[in-house]
Parts: structure tokens; C-alpha cells; sequence
């Protein structure tokens, strides 16, 4: 054996992994004092770093890789906490509910993950899917399916008729009568049942859709569709259960209703009043803003045939408005955390919300620990994920150039380590 023990070909990946790898990095981000370092070793064992040293240690040893970073600025590994890693929207998206298996989606699933993992996303959460991500997760947890740490709601849950109702737009004869276990609740017990089905079902958190949204096939985008008992079933609920809740919500009363009821993340947040960003500063509830999925939604309404008309009408209205309410949420203070809706455009191209974040006012550095040590204690790993620090997980990305004087940097990264395994380098 010399340096590097085994190797390991995962689909198209060579993923390496070593005893002990030692990584010789010219900048480091210490993204906890919001500053960087140079010229330091990074010194990673198994899964974790086991120390940060100054200078570039010699690696003798026989065991042990040496990874030249010097040319290159070194952060954590990114962490997506609104994608759709099931899918991909296309202008056959809605035809493919018809014609796909769950097995098609799940070999599908495996290639937006790689995609992710290589545009240096470590950790991802999934904010709904038909329940394949579930999956997915475990695959890539047992080694078998390249791609980011997966934290999944499995099946979101919504309304008859409502955002997260999966038979919305059929005709009569698909349509049926969904309830709790396919998501969809009309009660607070109702509420109660399909909290804890995902919770059976394997899922890791709980998404609602508070308010309409734009790309089912239903009028209205931004009315309110749960009653206040019914949202306090379900934060309650899931508080029983250790789940972080996320809730979908475009228009301003739905997403006062559950920020009230205790929602931990507000997801895209479009028509919301400065009375509700003050509410959530009080409550300490986080905007997830998904601006990219904003831009995209808006670009493809105009694009003829890709959306059904009564989705692309939503799309002109919603999508535009995004990046201008992420502006005002952040001058005003309400938390923010890194989302992109991944899935709703290309899975892979996730960097480019950093720049729309910088672009609306977020300082560099603010947008990067918004995807690292926010989202990490978010997630309730603060003590795994989002920091270069001994002791953690070793999730590790590296990019050419300085992301804090040019964060679209972020959009090439040259260097992935996930869980101390190299993915891409």
C-alpha cells in the first residue's frame, strides 16, 4: 500500500479515500470569525478533520495523501436547504407523471445528485418529492449512489386542491381522493396523521405548502390554503418528533399564519409585508429566498409550450418579484438562510444564488456562511457540518481565486471532499 489505500469507482466518480490526506491550502475561510487564513495543512482521518496546522506539513508517511491547494481558497462544503433532488423541470414535466415509475425517477435522481455533490452542495435538504428521495438518501448514505448528504421531507404536505396536492390539473378519473399518507390533510388530526406518516415513512423533516404556489396546475399562486389549527397540529407535531419544518409560501397572510404557528423556514417568501418580516425577526423564522428558481420560472414562462398557461401566468407574476423582497427581508434583518429550489432549474447550477444574494445587497462573506455554519445549525449539526474546524465532518470544497472579492468564483469549484472521501479534484 503507498499513499492512497483504495479506490473506489462510483458511476462516473473516482472517489479516493485515504488513511490520513493532508491538505496544503493557500486560504482558508473561517467562516465561524467571518475572516481568512493562509498557508495552513488541513489534516483529515477517516470522516473528520483531526487537526489544522500552520505551514504545509510533509507527508512521509507512507499512508498518507498530499493534496496541493495552495493556488486555491478553501471553505466548507455547501449546504442546499431547498432543492427537489427527484427531478428536473422540462417542458415534458407534467406528461412525465403519466409515463414515468418510480423506478425511472430514481436512476433519474442519482444523476442530479452527482451533479450536486460535484458543484460542491456536501449536504442538501429535499424539500419534497414522490418519495423516492427517501431512497435516494439511503443509497447515498450506504455508499451506493454518489451525491450530497441528504435531508429529506420525502412527500411535502398540503391541501385538497392545494400546492402539494399530486393530482391537481388530472381529470376526474386520476383524481381520487388523496389523504394524510400521499401528503394531503383537511383536519388538524388530519394534520397530525401525516406528520408522523413521514415520520414512519423515513423522512428526516416536514414541508408544508402554506400558501398556493406557481408550477402546479391550480389558479391561484399565493392564497392562503391552511387553517391556524391545522398548521399548529402540525409544528406541534413535529416538534414531537425532533423534525425541522419548512414551509412553501408566496403570498403575505398565508405566511404570517405559519410563522405564528412556529415554522422554522420560510420558503421563497415573494408577496412578503414588512409587518411579516418583522414577525419574524421576533420569532427567529428564516427566509429561504430560492431567488434562482425565481429568475428561471420567470425566464421560461416566456419560453412557448414549457409551461401549461395557467402556470406560466404565476410565473411572470412571482417570479420577478423574489430577489427585490430577499433585498428588503435582509436590510430589515429577518434571518436568512442558503435555497436554492434546485430541480425548478438545473440541479448542479445551485452556486448561482450566491450571486444573486451578493447582487441584492448580501455581503460575500455573510451569502457563504449563510450556505455553511447557518444552515448547519439550522440542520442541528453545528457540531458535523458548515466549518473547517477539528473534530467536524471533513466536507471540504476548494475554488480557484478569492469568492469574497468575486463570489461567482463559487460557480466553478475545482476540489470536493465529502465525509473525507475525494470526489473531485
Amino acid at each position: 500500500m503507498k499513499k492512497i489505500l483504495f479506490l473506489i469507482v462510483l458511476m462516473s466518480t473516482t472517489v479516493i479515500m485515504a488513511q490520513k490526506t493532508y491538505l496544503h491550502c493557500g486560504t482558508i475561510v473561517d467562516v465561524e470569525k467571518g475572516k481568512t487564513s493562509t498557508n495552513k495543512t488541513i489534516v483529515v482521518e477517516g470522516n473528520r478533520i483531526v487537526q489544522i496546522a500552520n505551514g504545509f506539513l510533509k507527508g512521509d508517511d507512507k499512508d498518507v495523501t498530499v493534496v496541493d491547494l495552495k493556488n486555491m481558497t478553501v471553505m466548507p462544503g455547501f449546504i442546499d436547504m431547498h432543492v427537489h433532488i427527484e427531478g428536473e423541470y422540462n417542458k415534458n414535466s407534467y406528461l412525465k407523471r403519466f409515463t414515468d415509475n418510480d423506478a425511472d425517477t430514481a436512476f433519474e435522481s442519482t444523476v442530479f445528485a452527482e451533479r450536486t455533490l460535484q458543484a460542491g452542495f456536501t449536504s442538501v435538504r429535499d424539500l419534497g418529492g414522490s418519495g423516492v428521495n427517501i431512497a435516494l438518501k439511503k443509497a447515498i448514505d450506504r455508499g451506493l449512489v454518489s451525491g450530497p448528504r441528504v435531508y429529506t421531507a420525502g412527500k411535502a404536505i398540503g391541501t385538497t386542491g392545494g400546492h402539494a396536492d399530486p393530482t391537481n390539473g388530472m381529470k376526474k378519473l386520476f383524481m381520487g381522493d388523496p389523504g394524510p399518507r400521499q401528503g394531503v390533510i383537511n383536519s388538524a388530526d388530519e394534520a397530525r396523521k401525516a406528520v408522523r406518516q413521514r415520520y414512519k415513512d423515513g423522512a428526516d423533516c416536514i414541508k408544508i405548502t402554506a400558501t398556493g404556489g406557481v408550477l402546479s396546475v391550480a389558479k391561484n399562486g399565493h392564497n392562503p390554503q391552511f387553517t391556524m389549527e391545522e398548521l399548529q397540529a402540525i409544528v406541534s407535531t413535529a416538534k414531537d418528533y425532533g423534525f425541522l419544518t419548512a414551509a412553501h409560501a408566496h403570498g403575505d397572510e398565508g405566511m404570517q399564519r405559519a410563522v405564528k404557528a412556529g415554522i422554522h423556514t420560510i420558503e421563497h417568501g415573494t408577496f412578503m409585508s414588512e409587518t411579516t418580516m418583522k414577525l419574524m425577526k421576533e420569532k427567529g423564522t428564516y427566509l429561504v429566498a430560492t431567488i434562482s428558481a425565481g429568475k428561471q420560472v420567470a425566464l421560461k414562462a416566456d419560453e412557448k409550450g414549457f409551461y401549461p398557461a395557467v402556470v406560466a401566468k404565476k410565473a411572470k407574476e412571482v417570479g420577478p418579484q423574489i430577489q427585490n423582497t430577499f433585498a428588503r427581508a435582509y436590510k430589515m434583518g429577518v434571518p436568512i438562510a442558503f435555497g436554492t429550489d434546485a430541480g425548478v432549474f438545473p440541479h448542479g447550477l445551485n452556486a448561482i444564488e450566491f450571486g444573486y444574494m451578493v447582487e441584492a445587497g448580501m455581503p460575500e462573506i455573510e451569502a457563504i456562511q449563510s450556505a455553511t455554519i447557518v444552515n448547519a445549525k439550522l440542520l442541528g449539526e453545528h457540531d458535523n457540518l458548515g466549518q473547517l474546524k477539528t473534530g467536524f465532518l471533513a466536507d471540504i470544497v476548494a475554488v480557484k481565486g478569492n469568492p469574497l472579492k468575486n463570489i461567482k468564483l463559487l460557480e466553478n469549484i475545482h476540489f470536493v471532499m465529502k465525509n473525507g472521501a475525494i470526489y473531485k479534484q
